[in-house]
């Protein structure tokens, strides 16, 4: 397209727009990094998400922009990218937050942003707009995710189970109290390197599509700055209307179920982010979750909530692809 066709006004628009939804994010999945060592009490609420905060910044400094390739180039066809895709995507992204949020589902904010490229892109383009394998591989980490997660959270429960055989509850719960910040803080070291790129890729291919930016080229510093940023204050005001149903809802959780949940869950973020596919954090530590809970028995887990999530996962792509569909034929007509 022609870049001409894209004022400053639009770009920096779409850019807020962009960051906005990074802090929601931020404040949508901040369950999944802190529900675990809250509803355990190892820290008090307020504690945890400046703890979880900090350690979603800090991924800023030690992942590669993997997953921002992916959703910059990975998707859909770069040829066909322009403003109204964009905001649609990201309309279709922030909608499908909202009500899930309130609601107290815990969906995917990464998957609801991928649905939403998806249907802008299939509203102007067709099929043919989309780049099958990128999509198909985001896919199948739908269901890869969170088996990952599962078989890695009961596995670890088994070795800790072990260990800890001839340990006192209490003494184990000392120990693993502060093991519980560790993986806490490893997990959201995995969700802000994960997440915070999937807004850099947004917001990259927006500059590509103005001419601002190079498809070869590296980002701009202040766009993966800014994306950073932006989760780490999402993280720090909190999804308070999910963490109850992550905490205690899917399984009950003591401090070292919570550690071998937070750990698989980072564990299989690390895993995807050297990839560059772009996962659910969500997905991951619902399986990890159920992973942990299953070890002490399949009725250990509520199977119930745990598949109800699990429809708002199948719901979340097509769901925020109509979302965006339709903001992005309202945008060619009024804006």
């Amino acid at each position: 397209m022609d870049s001409l066709q894209i004022s400053l006004g639009v770009i920096i628009t779409l850019v807020v727009v962009a960051l906005l939804f990074d802090f929601m994010n931020g404040f949508h999945d901040a369950a999944n990094s802190i529900a675990t060592i809250v509803s355990t009490r190892v820290l008090k609420p307020h504690q945890a998400v400046l703890w979880a905060a900090a350690f979603n910044f800090l991924a800023y400094f030690l992942f590669e922009l993997k997953v921002a390739g992916t959703i910059g180039k990975g998707t859909i066809d770069p040829a066909i990218v322009d403003h109204f895709i964009i905001f649609g995507a990201l309309i279709g992204a922030i909608v499908w937050n909202v009500v899930t949020w309130y609601y107290g589902i815990p969906s995917s904010s990464s998957h609801a942003l991928v649905g939403g490229l998806v249907g802008a892109a299939v509203a102007k383009a067709g099929f043919s707009g989309l780049i099958a394998s990128g999509v198909l591989k985001i896919i199948a980490f739908i269901f890869i995710a969170p088996f990952l997660g599962f078989m890695l959270g009961s596995f670890m429960m088994l070795i800790v189970s072990w260990l800890c055989r001839n340990m006192s509850p209490s003494k184990v719960d000392k120990h693993f109290r502060r093991l519980q910040l560790l993986s806490a803080a490893a997990y959201s070291l995995g969700h802000g390197g994960n997440d915070a790129q999937k807004t850099i890729g947004i917001i990259w291919m927006l500059l590509i599509a103005a001419g601002l930016s190079e498809s070869g080229g590296h980002v701009p510093s202040w766009v993966v700055l800014s994306c950073y940023t932006a989760m780490g204050l999402g993280t720090m005001f909190g999804g308070w209307r999910i963490v109850k149903t992550m905490g205690n809802r899917i399984t009950k959780l003591n401090q070292a179920r919570g550690f071998c949940a937070n750990s698989a869950g980072a564990m299989t973020l690390f895993f995807a982010t050297a990839l560059g596919v772009p996962v659910s954090t969500t997905h991951t530590i619902t399986g990890a979750i159920a992973g942990v809970g299953s070890v002490r028995g399949a009725r250990r887990v509520r199977w119930g909530v745990a598949g109800g999530i699990v429809w708002a996962w199948i719901l979340t792509i097509p769901c925020s692809a109509v979302i965006a569909a339709a903001a992005w034929w309202i945008g060619k007509q009024f804006l």
